[in-house]
């Protein structure tokens, strides 16, 4: 056990640092690839199975690396298909990935961090605190685990991926970087469309113009409110970076063509839901490509706020269309699991105390 732990991650290794490895023990660079195929493309999980790498070289790689998957500590199914993975990590802490069927396609929503360091009042991971940082490997575990799972179940792929999990993605901004090359690169890595992949963030306002200028991937922003005292009691972040200066980071952001940033907005009962908001929303997003998602609070045990009545919502969703905005109602599924982020890792602990 104690020569395993001391062995490094494969898949914590850019394909850059890896090719740097190789070339020290004088190894040919198409080696490079030839490995990262084995480990995302063909799922093997020992390098003894890689058999178009000569053996010497396959000795090298088990000395000096592991390639490990994630220990599913508990797997909780919703009646509405969704499927929640509470997964071990190597010291003992525990992150959730979801797993959510749609009309054709799933989509699979992971997490960046143990926990997070937010502090959004309306969050169960929030609560917990943050601990720590995920690794590269950790992030890219959850897909490709995930992925292996559902092409053995053979009904539908596996073609989205969010991050919409636990934590703040931009604030472990390296290691989501390097993890979305391996999830998106289209010849080596898990070749997931970077039109299908999105990172969803807070508002960490100087990260998102580096996130625009080093991947392709889709921006998502968590919203929550049209004026600052509001979102600031809502979230912590906006003391930090106000509305104005997150809209305008939305704005100067360099999106691709014929692509759109997603705002998210959690209607909460008698917090942000009167039409005041939605029309102030309206005029906030007048400068940017936006299309919007209205969530309805999922309401758990412990928890201060309310989801707004049916009525309530529909006239919120018809003032945005009535100025010509996708506004779309995500109605969160796997209520029955749990599976609003940090529930299933939430009740563990308190099991465990």
């Amino acid at each position: 056990m104690a020569a395993e732990a001391s062995k490094i991650d494969i898949k914590d290794l850019s394909r850059q640092q890896l090719a740097e490895w190789l070339q020290s023990r004088g190894q040919r660079p198409f080696r490079t690839d030839q490995i990262l195929r084995w480990v995302y493309l063909h799922q093997s999980d020992r390098f003894e199975e890689m058999t178009n790498i000569g053996k010497p070289l396959r000795a090298a790689l088990s000395a000096a690396f592991v390639n490990p998957r994630l220990q599913v500590e508990n797997e909780a199914s919703s009646k509405d298909g969704s499927r929640k993975f509470l997964f071990r990590l190597y010291d003992g802490r525990h992150i959730e990935t979801v797993l959510i069927p749609e009309k054709d396609h799933f989509t699979l929503c992971i997490s960046s961090q143990v926990g997070c360091r937010q502090g959004c009042r309306f969050c169960m991971t929030a609560k917990g605190g943050w601990i720590r940082n995920l690794s590269t490997g950790e992030i890219v575990s959850q897909v490709r685990d995930v992925k292996q799972h559902v092409d053995a179940m053979g009904d539908m792929p596996l073609t989205n991926i969010v991050f919409m999990g636990m934590g703040e993605p931009l604030d472990n901004y390296a290691n989501v970087i390097q993890a979305l090359e391996a999830i998106t690169d289209g010849d080596w890595g898990l070749k997931f469309s970077s039109r299908r992949v999105t990172v969803s963030t807070a508002g960490i306002v100087p990260a998102m113009a580096d996130l625009g200028r080093d991947t392709p991937v889709n921006l998502a922003v968590s919203l929550n409110a049209t004026e600052d005292d509001t979102r600031s009691r809502l979230m912590p972040v906006n003391r930090r970076y106000p509305i104005a200066d997150l809209i305008e980071a939305c704005r100067r952001y360099p999106l691709p063509p014929r692509r759109k940033i997603t705002f998210e907005y959690i209607l909460m009962k008698g917090v942000n839901d009167s039409l005041k908001d939605a029309r102030r929303l309206v005029k906030l997003l007048r400068p940017i490509k936006a299309k919007i998602n209205l969530i309805p609070f999922n309401e758990h045990p412990g928890s201060e706020f309310l989801r707004p009545d049916p009525d309530r919502i529909a006239q919120f969703q018809e003032t945005l269309a009535d100025h010509h905005y996708t506004a779309m109602v995500r109605h969160s599924k796997g209520q029955d699991i749990g599976a609003a982020c940090g529930q299933l890792r939430a009740k563990l602990e308190m099991d465990e105390g």
